[in-house]
């Protein structure tokens, strides 16, 4: 009587999980459907071929703070806003075949920060934390410290060799991302030369903004960061209030026009939809005085989308016959993550892969290299007693043993701190999934951390085979140099996309087949 009362018992908890699941697909109780998935994926994984071409195109995607946990929620909120229950939903980035694992420490620093990580995956060369495209012999702050240390990214490198060059950021273009791509500093913080500290002034240390204009020709230039690029007399276009921040007397908009044809500086939404991309050879559009809006608060009429820039960059880059360097960064992942707002960092997530989708559409993977990767994880976590579909942002459906609900993501530290007197404030998932809403933190901490896990690496394209198993994080550059046949890897014989020699062997050979039929047929 025992074993039939707790049958029942157990009969019914299955029937209240599933009342409290969201979504339950019929053919998803069947064994026949996940062995057709399985064996799907199967075929898919048995008829990869790795991709032999030489690199006319890279585009490196960069998604900063986008750890693992990021990736699985984002991805799960995509599939919710679509209305399913989310976990079966895909990331464009998930459909790449090519996978591996990036350690992001810094040198001198277990947890990393983005300017050691982008000189890594930029220049081929782990640094310091918060110096950006010089070797670990500078120490951070040093200026002195940077001669004869100054390190050369990809970017860099493709432009030598006659390719166009761009970056694209939802941050200041000044910022630690981008910033390794032209700069060379032992402090990721002077964006302008107010910025610099009296040792750099002394030692004749040049500010990023100032970099950015003059260290290489940089054909397309989009994101934030007016203020750096202006003197402090001169008045932002859109914001009265806010005046530039450089003490030299210096528009730099001004000096990066000099010299150039077809060349256009845009500030806002309207200036940018005007610029053709067929007659323009270089542009810059800075959209607010640093960092641009949160997806989330953006407003679709004043600023473009990451998804916009990253189209218009690459319709105005592929002009070049040569090919070109594009590098792209959902830069405000991290930033919803520093202030404890998963919904933010989520949504950016979100449009950041968008961005990677409309690429896919605009180029060819025959020639073009895309490769999706982040500097440095957070301390962001998703888990908890949840049915199949329940909100990513929501409640966990168990209380907790303080009587109290959770919420599914929380930090391990953050501005989210709310414990008071020993006690913790309740939640609901109409707070939870509100767009102020700062998750649970174990430590109160004025800003989040970084994590120190190792973050994914996904790619597809010429040579993206190499990405496997767990790299350093310099080799992420390396990878890129080596397809492109970059320095150092000039001499990397490999087959040119258009050369008949470079067909897939299985197309060779059915060509060859159809060859000697037809002649044999005559």
């Amino acid at each position: 009587m025992a074993g039939k009362r707790m049958y029942v018992l157990c009969g019914l908890l299955i029937f209240i999980s599933i009342q409290r699941t969201v979504s339950v697909y019929e053919e998803e109780l069947h064994a026949s459907y996940w062995n057709n998935k399985g064996k799907q994926a199967l075929h898919t994984a048995l008829n990869i071929q790795p991709n032999l071409h030489q690199a006319k195109n890279t585009i490196l995607f960069l998604g900063d703070g986008m750890g693992v946990t990021t990736v699985t929620a984002a991805r799960i909120l995509k599939g919710q806003k679509a209305g399913r229950s989310g976990e079966e939903t895909s990331l464009v980035m998930d459909t790449f075949p090519h996978l591996a694992l990036s350690k992001t420490y810094n040198v001198d620093q277990q947890m990393p920060d983005s300017a050691g990580t982008a000189t890594a995956y930029l220049c081929g060369v782990k640094a310091n934390y918060g110096t950006l495209g010089v070797t670990a012999a500078t120490p951070r702050y040093n200026c002195s410290a940077t001669y004869g240390n100054e390190v050369k990214s990809v970017l860099y490198r493709a432009k030598q060799a006659g390719k166009s060059v761009g970056i694209v950021t939802t941050t200041r273009v000044q910022h630690a991302s981008p910033g390794a791509s032209y700069a060379h500093t032992a402090n990721r913080g002077w964006y302008a030369d107010s910025d610099l500290s009296p040792e750099a002034v002394a030692n004749g240390c040049r500010d990023i903004a100032y970099q950015l204009v003059h260290n290489i020709e940089i054909n397309v230039i989009l994101g934030g960061g007016r203020e750096y690029m202006f003197p402090r007399d001169m008045q932002d276009p859109e914001y009265p209030s806010v005046k530039g921040d450089r003490n030299d007397g210096q528009n730099l908009i001004v000096e990066w026009l000099k010299n150039k044809k077809k060349a256009k500086y845009v500030w806002n939404k309207k200036q940018f939809d005007d610029v053709n991309p067929a007659k323009t050879d270089f542009l810059m559009g800075l959209f607010e005085p640093k960092d641009c809006r949160y997806e989330i608060e953006r407003n679709p009429l004043s600023d473009p989308s990451l998804t916009e820039m990253t189209e218009k960059a690459i319709k105005i880059l592929s002009r070049n016959p040569k090919g070109y360097f594009l590098f792209v960064e959902g830069g405000r992942i991290d930033h919803g993550h520093h202030a404890g707002r998963a919904i933010r960092s989520l949504t950016e997530a979100i449009e950041f892969d968008r961005a990677i989708g409309r690429a896919a559409e605009l180029t060819n993977e025959l020639d073009t290299l895309t490769i999706v990767t982040a500097d440095h994880s957070h301390v962001f976590s998703i888990g908890g007693h949840s049915a199949r579909g329940n909100p990513i942002l929501g409640v966990s459906r168990g209380i907790a043993d303080d009587k109290k609900r959770f919420t599914l993501a929380g930090y391990a530290n953050g501005p989210g701190y709310q414990f008071f007197n020993g006690t913790r404030p309740d939640v609901n998932e109409t707070i939870a999934m509100g767009k102020e809403y700062r998750q649970q933190a174990t430590v109160p901490l004025d800003s989040e951390t970084h994590g120190i896990e190792d973050v994914a690496i996904y790619a597809k394209g010429p040579m993206s085979h190499l990405f496997h198993g767990v790299q350093e994080q310099n080799y992420i550059a390396h990878v890129m140099a080596y397809a492109a046949c970059l320095p150092p890897y000039e001499d990397c014989k490999l087959n040119h996309p258009n050369h008949a020699a470079s067909v897939y062997p299985s197309l060779l050979l059915l060509l060859i087949g159809l060859t000697i039929f037809s002649v044999s047929s005559s």
